[in-house]
């Protein structure tokens, strides 16, 4: 697949570009340079990023930064079962356990929460470090709404982190992932709350927060756009309508003339001695025309 020039491969992270040592230098850079699509590509086009993965993966398969973002391209296009094989590969490589949470998920995918809730009190999660172990608890909770644990599911989002007023890069989710369970056990009043506290916590609206409490709250969203778009198309129609009746009357007029010119020609033609011929005036009501066109415009996408 093509690679666009101005990625050269320096831009993936140095402990990646560590590992990629291991291998001769100019595979290594091809391997970078499918990294960092893959990087780019996995939230806005996820098949494309799966693509690079699979030609990082055929050129380096043993390294396990490799294996990891094989594995995340799979998991961002619904491969679960491809996505864990993934997971567990990088994670024999390294020892490391970061990759936890995410494997569990994939366990949730796969339509086995109850492994998944095997996993989250497993001795690996007190190895986590404080944002893993936040995932692990949205994952575990996640796992509790598949097996319609609603009460449950909340209970386990309920922690010192969602109690706390500072605000951390996972903040806003877990309060989110709270809002949400509430809203499912009919409980809309705190669903509220708690979804007006995500909004306050969510600064890059990586959420739609602000969206459900609007619905809460019952505000309807006019597309102003819309409007002036079909305001718009209606002054266009009547320029349209008037512009053709002002085509046709001097269409009519111009006819008209030359009958007149013609008239003239005949008459001289049937005595040549009159000096001046008189012809009647022709005169035409030419009825003004009005068209109206109208036109219809059409008006104008796993949360735990």
């Amino acid at each position: 697949m093509p690679i666009p020039d101005d990625v050269t491969g320096e831009e993936i992270d140095k402990d990646v570009r560590q590992e990629l040592m291991s291998l001769p230098k100019g595979l290594a850079e091809d391997v970078s340079r499918n990294l960092v699509m893959v990087a780019r590509l996995i939230d806005e086009d996820p098949e494309g990023a799966y693509a690079y993965s699979r030609i990082a993966l055929r050129l380096a398969s043993r390294v396990a930064a490799v294996r990891e973002a094989a594995g995340f391209a799979a998991y961002a296009n619904q491969k679960f079962s491809e996505a864990l094989a993934e997971f567990r590969a990088a994670r024999r490589m390294t020892g490391s356990v970061e990759l936890w949470p995410v494997m569990a998920d994939c366990e949730r995918g796969l339509g086995r929460p109850e492994k998944a809730l095997e996993m989250a009190g497993a001795p690996e999660v007190q190895k986590l470090d404080k944002a893993s172990q936040v995932e692990m608890r949205l994952v575990a909770a996640g796992a509790r709404r598949d097996m319609d644990q609603l009460d449950a599911a909340i209970v386990t989002l309920q922690s010192p982190e969602l109690a706390s007023n500072s605000v951390q890069p996972w903040t806003a989710r877990l309060r989110y992932a709270y809002a949400d369970a509430l809203l499912a056990a009919g409980r809309e009043g705190e669903a509220r709350e708690w979804f007006a506290k995500t909004v306050e916590s969510d600064k890059d609206g990586s959420t739609d927060a602000s969206d459900r409490l609007a619905e809460l709250d019952g505000v309807e969203f006019v597309d102003v756009l819309v409007e002036d778009d079909e305001e718009a198309g209606n002054g266009d129609a009547t320029g349209d309508a008037t512009g053709t009746a002002t085509e046709l009357r001097v269409e009519a007029e111009a006819e008209h003339q030359d009958a007149d010119d013609d008239e003239g020609e005949d008459d001289e033609d049937e005595d040549d001695e009159i000096e001046s011929v008189t012809t009647d005036e022709i005169t035409d009501d030419v009825d003004d025309l009005d068209e109206d066109e109208d036109e219809d415009d059409a008006p104008h996408r796993p949360q735990s």
